[in-house]
């Protein structure tokens, strides 16, 4: 991805302090289901005392990736900042043909600007996955494939992940069915628990 050396500054805070969790993804439609399923679990990681940011898909829409460009787009920056300052993550996309989003991909692809960042990527932080695509089909591929990325970028892939048939478990009205929300708040609370024990452990380093 080229030779250049580059480090995002972050703001320095203390050793410990409130989890900050970083929510990305939706679709460019205002008020997707995708969209609606992040922010439950938003919601979720602030009840249990995190600080919770969303860069919804609107906030993602970037030009295409090109590790040469210099300077890399403004809004890009702003996201790269943002990234380098989570303790944990969580990504929401629809299920596209088998797959995640591009728009979500190509954001994905410029946190490679961030491999001489220390720590790098996403290392060491957890990532909770959300998918809502129409048919279990699509949303079981769709999750193995963004808890593959979050591997390649060196994040944790919380125990649970979230796959949301969008046929039965989103009502005509648009609100979900028995049992979603649980396990959307049950996937913040896991980030942000996680984002916790790493806090301890540098402490206790």
């Amino acid at each position: 991805m080229g030779a250049r050396e580059r480090q995002i500054e972050t703001v320095p805070g203390p050793t410990t302090h409130t989890p900050r969790i970083l929510g990305l993804g939706g679709t460019l439609r205002p008020d997707s289901s995708s969209e609606r399923a992040l922010r439950v679990s938003l919601d979720a990681a602030a009840d249990a005392g995190a600080e919770t940011v969303l860069i919804d898909a609107r906030g993602l829409d970037f030009p295409m990736y090109d590790p040469r460009r210099e300077p890399q787009p403004p809004a890009s920056e702003a996201f790269l900042r943002e990234v380098a300052r989570a303790d944990g993550f969580l990504i929401s996309t629809p299920g596209y043909h088998g797959g995640y989003s591009g728009l979500l991909k190509n954001a994905l692809d410029y946190v490679e600007e961030l491999r001489t960042n220390d720590p790098p990527y996403f290392h060491d932080r957890a990532v909770g996955c959300i998918v809502c695509a129409h048919g279990w089909q699509a949303t079981t591929t769709t999750l193995v494939a963004l808890r593959q990325v979050a591997h390649a970028l060196r994040g944790w892939p919380t125990p649970l992940g979230v796959a949301i048939n969008s046929m039965t478990e989103i009502r005509p009205d648009g609100s979900m069915a028995d049992g979603v929300e649980e396990r959307l708040r049950i996937l913040g609370e896991q980030v942000t628990e996680f984002a916790r024990w790493q806090q301890s452990a540098r402490v206790g380093a």
